[in-house]
């Protein structure tokens, strides 16, 4: 197999007396969709956080691309190619779909200033492009606050994309979506990635979004990865159904 796109190796960090990662091995390939299941707590988001830089484990390294990029810093992180949405979109709140993804692309560039305009900045056809992918272009002029929930997933996923990321993390990407809207959502940000070649890891709590758009999943407990295979394989593991999906007949 080929060389992983992201790996940790021996990675712990403990608050306290808690331990948010055990010892945690782990690897991912370029073209996976790996969905991380897990209850809250049960270290997720934290190791999330390690491989992000926006947490320096106690012990053990992160690897993205065979680099090792423990403890640099989130900003540094994302140049190297690796983007990420937020359980709560982070959006430029008073700002235009379109200027939002102007943003993402000067801050990109490098050409962010308070002397040049936005548009004058970045590729218009790049932020056209991207607002058609994922589904955004009738909205280009609306303000990214107003949007309902599931347009400020899409617009958090699209800036993501505007960073020209080769991986993209996303934490709950269907949370506070109404239930009849999300496997549309999922599927437009999906369809996004895989147009742009982008490997996925998102945490989900919804197991027909697990089953339906995963190619792998690890299920988390207590700080350790307790199950990591095919979706089939980790959603029927007796453990996994009692333990993380709390199946009582197990």
């Amino acid at each position: 197999m080929s060389q992983p796109i992201l790996s940790a190796k021996d990675v712990c960090l403990s608050f306290g007396g808690v331990v948010a990662a055990d010892h945690i091995d782990f690897e991912l390939h370029e073209g996976e969709r790996l969905a991380v299941i897990g209850q809250n707590g049960a270290g997720k988001t934290t190791f999330i956080n390690i491989c992000t830089g926006y947490l320096k484990p106690d012990s053990g390294q992160i690897y993205f691309n065979g680099k090792a990029i423990t403890g640099q810093s989130p900003r540094n992180i994302v140049r190297l190619g690796m983007g990420r949405s937020f359980q709560l979109p982070q959006l430029f709140v008073d700002h235009t779909v379109q200027q939002c993804l102007e943003i993402a692309a000067a801050a990109r560039s490098g050409r962010l200033s308070w002397f040049t305009s936005l548009s004058k900045s970045v590729s218009e056809r790049e932020v056209l492009e991207t607002m058609e992918l994922v589904g955004l272009r009738d909205q280009a002029h609306e303000i990214s606050g107003a949007l309902p929930e599931g347009h400020k997933k899409l617009l958090d996923v699209a800036m993501a994309l505007m960073l020209r990321p080769k991986l993209i993390i996303m934490d709950e990407p269907t949370s506070g979506v109404s239930s009849e809207d999300k496997h549309g959502l999922m599927a437009l940000i999906m369809q996004a990635l895989d147009e742009r070649q982008v490997t996925s890891w998102f945490v989900e709590h919804d197991v027909d979004i697990v089953s339906q758009y995963a190619t792998r999943v690890a299920a988390w407990i207590s700080g350790q990865i307790a199950a990591d295979g095919s979706p089939s394989e980790v959603l029927n593991n007796p453990q996994i159904k009692k333990e993380v999906l709390g199946d009582t007949a197990c």
